[in-house]
């Protein structure tokens, strides 16, 4: 029997082989007695605040928001060490695994950002680290590879199915099974089996409460909207989590990919249905016969066919607001954000910010603060920006030569 409550109403659950449930309750238990150890916290936020390099800063967008009356801050995880958020939650996940004596970490990763993240940890805490990484993203996300191999991690290749996030996931998930009494699964984002989606939120959650305390520093109130991409959602439930019980609206961006009326997007909370995958009820992606869609985004972070069981609950309540992004809008946010405050942004983040700058546009006389969570740095996208430019370049030549 658990000790937490596994649900978000009717989402979330431990919904996996009968073999790892142990490795499960192991886990929460553990997990909850660290949350009460104040040496655990203590240690816990030494690496945050001299590590890591928190607070992250709230940045106000002055060049891109003048003349309208929009007021556009950024929350700059793209500032923390590794590139992304991702680095806050796998520091408490690698000090969980020391807790509970198990020296070897099995990750999976989209972007590659959670890849880079566990393997620094990993490099600090003195781990073994094995990462799952599909064929496909390994090719377009080859920058983070190289990362993950200086710092001593194993990349593993998955050529199965798509070669994306979701069939790295299935078999990271595979190796724990046959591995969990030496090894601890470093989940990625705020999904999967019961505790991951309530772990990963508790040690995101300082990004929500860091961004109150700066907005209200700042604004002298709080926010109209929190703007967040989502993927599996673990940077937007981090932030949405301290203004949930707030006046403030709280808009998850998914990936529109080529539009959410075709079949490339990676949109499962406002295209899909309720279903059972990667050991948890939530929304997924799903073709007539119940079996996965495979979802498509430019942001390998992004394209992932299910959620985190606890964002699927926030919209079915409706206390979130879900929206989609195409990759055109994205890159379109990405260039802008470039040229007009001198940030790059991760492409996921790039789906908040295109959200963001369309509400600016559609309202520019209407006074509104928005803060846009900019998840990731996009270093890591250069040369998926590139081709894409290159590709456009190409197109308009041909298109000229021909009138």
């Amino acid at each position: 029997m658990t000790l937490l409550n596994p649900y978000f109403g009717e989402f979330g659950g431990m919904y996996v082989p009968q073999i790892l449930m142990p490795a499960l309750f192991e886990l929460e238990k553990n997990f909850i007695a660290a949350q009460k150890d104040p040496n655990f916290k203590k240690q816990f936020d030494n690496l945050l605040k001299n590590y890591a390099g928190r607070p992250t800063p709230l940045t106000f967008c002055s060049n891109l928001t003048r003349g309208t009356k929009t007021r556009i801050y950024l929350k700059r995880e793209d500032l923390l060490h590794g590139g992304a958020h991702k680095t806050n939650q796998v520091l408490g996940q690698a000090m969980l695994a020391i807790r509970m004596k198990k020296r070897e970490i099995i990750a999976e990763t989209g972007a590659g950002q959670h890849g880079v993240a566990a393997a620094i940890a990993c490099a600090l805490l003195n781990l073994k680290c094995r990462i799952y990484m599909g064929i496909k993203d390994i090719k377009r996300q080859n920058a983070n590879v190289f990362r993950m191999k200086l710092m001593g991690a194993e990349v593993i290749s998955v050529k199965n199915g798509s070669g994306t996030l979701k069939d790295a996931c299935n078999e990271a998930l595979r190796d724990w099974s046959s591995s969990y009494k030496t090894s601890h699964y470093m989940i990625g984002t705020a999904a999967g089996p019961h505790p991951y989606p309530t772990i990963v939120r508790e040690f995101q959650k300082m990004i929500g409460i860091e961004a109150k305390k700066q907005i209200l520093e700042q604004e002298k109130r709080l926010p109209d909207a929190i703007i967040a991409c989502i993927g599996g959602g673990s940077n937007a439930i981090g932030i949405f989590s301290d203004f949930i019980h707030d006046k403030v609206n709280l808009i998850g961006v998914e990936p529109g990919g080529y539009g959410i009326h075709t079949e490339k997007h990676g949109a499962p909370l406002t295209q899909g249905r309720t279903g059972i995958y990667f050991g948890m009820k939530s929304h997924l992606m799903q073709n007539k016969e119940g079996q996965i869609q495979e979802s498509w985004s430019i942001s390998a972070g992004l394209d992932f066919p299910s959620v985190g069981p606890e964002h699927a609950w926030l919209n079915d309540i409706h206390r979130a607001q879900y929206v989609s992004i195409t990759d055109t809008e994205a890159i379109n946010a990405f260039q802008i954000l470039c040229k007009k405050e001198g940030i790059i942004p991760a492409l996921e983040s790039s789906h908040a910010l295109a959200y963001a700058l369309k509400l600016m546009n559609m309202y520019p006389t209407k006074k509104q603060t928005l803060i846009v969570n900019l998840s990731g740095r996009g270093d890591k996208d250069i040369s998926i920006i590139n081709d894409v430019l290159k590709k456009k370049e190409k197109d308009y030549e041909s298109i000229s030569r021909n009138i």
